[in-house]
């Protein structure tokens, strides 16, 4: 009886109907590479000289929000530059995945093939005075934020010259407005805050970006960052970089909510097509906006995928197909997507694109067979206990295992 009544007690037109409405609202954010838009005809000759371009409909959802302008000022010299700076950081990542075949990298190493848009699409929003911080899959940040191929690859090698001499490996590199690479889950994410309320505190007008993956987003640290945050109004950009897997787990198996850029809750929220480096470019400008004009917080999800396992011991393909994998490698590309747009637009021609890309891929080579021939660290006490202080503020000595092991700065 109960059942029954339960049954017949919905009013089953009404339900129809109220579902209907939201099917209709519901809007999905393309992971199309080439889906902006761009009158040829209105692309000036000079390289320098701005020109417009149209988003699609689908690069933006909101949360408490007014979307960004769905158009963005660019010049042939910025694609251009976008184009090579995703092209060196995938092969970077293919030399990184070679030397770890070899066994030349030893330990863990987490690549961002198939994710490059976002790493370039936030950097040509930023200015060197903003912050990025990031978790482990960090290459392409580095690199993007100013290391050079040699020191990155170095780095992995456990090499002297490596960005963190050697010391760090393929989690822990920092340079110049970056700062990391961080191996613990979610750990860099208050750290982020830390670094916009300095940007606060010291008047600046700089924001920090505070980069996240999907399968750490149910830390409870992230919470607790994004409450003092909000509090405070601190000018950040946390971003979860969603690319649909955390280890080796899909995201909808391991979050209730899969709408990451609506989880801050009391924080305004925006998810972006992670796979068009247009669509990410003018998010975080908009976003860097927000912050500056002292709106505090915004949390962005970047829609991306990765074409590799979690790590280099991940084959990536135990828990999705190998068709969906090849799927969005030939159609969702960033990097062909981008191509395709340069060539349509009249930006450059199929031989320049060919040209640029075996400069591009030369130069990275070149680096990385320069990083092969570095020295490691020497292992001395001297070198083993340098860099954990500020130099000149050193205690007298570091304790060792036992009294005999103390070293005397």
């Amino acid at each position: 009886m109960l059942s029954r009544a339960l049954r017949t007690s919905r009013p089953v037109g009404l339900r129809s109907n109220a579902f209907s409405r939201v099917a209709l609202s519901k809007r999905t954010v393309t992971t199309d590479a080439a889906s902006a838009h761009a009158d040829k005809d209105a692309v000036p000759q000079e390289d320098d000289k701005p020109f417009q371009v149209q988003l699609s409909d689908e690069s933006f959802e909101t949360y408490e929000l007014d979307p960004p302008a769905y158009t963005l000022d660019t010049t042939k010299r910025e694609l251009k530059q976008m184009y090579i700076d995703m092209v060196s950081t995938r092969r970077m990542e293919m030399a990184a995945d070679r030397l770890y075949k070899e066994k030349k990298i030893r330990g863990f190493c987490h690549l961002s093939t198939g994710q490059e848009a976002v790493a370039t699409g936030i950097e040509h929003s930023l200015t060197k005075e903003d912050d990025i911080i990031t978790a482990y899959r960090c290459h392409g940040f580095a690199y993007m934020r100013g290391a050079s191929v040699k020191s990155i690859i170095g780095e992995l090698l456990g090499r002297r010259e490596g960005v963190s001499y050697g010391k760090g490996g393929s989690m822990h590199m920092f340079t110049k407005g970056f700062y990391g690479g961080n191996g613990i889950v979610g750990a860099q994410v208050p750290v982020g805050a830390g670094l916009a309320f300095a940007h606060q505190y010291n008047g600046n007008k700089n924001t920090t970006v505070a980069l996240y993956g999907d399968g750490a987003s149910n830390q409870g640290q992230v919470f607790e960052a994004f409450n003092m945050a909000k509090l405070w109004k601190l000018p950040i950009l946390f971003g979860c970089e969603n690319n649909k897997y955390g280890m080796g787990t899909a995201a909808n198996r391991s979050s209730a909510s899969t709408e990451y850029y609506k989880r801050g809750q009391y924080i305004p929220g925006l998810k972006v097509n992670g796979m068009d480096v247009l669509a990410v470019k003018a998010a975080v400008a908009y976003g860097k906006a927000f912050t500056a004009a002292g709106h505090g917080p915004m949390v962005i999800e970047y829609v991306t995928y990765r074409y590799g396992g979690h790590s280099m011991s991940d084959p990536g393909t135990t828990y999705r197909t190998r068709e969906e994998i090849q799927r969005m490698r030939s159609t969702q590309d960033p990097i062909a997507g981008l191509k395709q747009k340069l060539i349509e637009w009249n930006v450059t021609t199929e031989d320049e694109l060919k040209s640029m890309d075996k400069d591009a891929r030369a130069s990275v080579d070149a680096e990385v067979k320069e990083a092969e021939a570095m020295l490691p660290p020497d292992a001395t006490p001297q070198i083993l206990f340098e860099d954990i202080y500020v130099r000149g503020s050193e205690p007298q000595f570091m304790r060792g295992r036992v009294p005999e092991e103390n070293y005397y700065y």
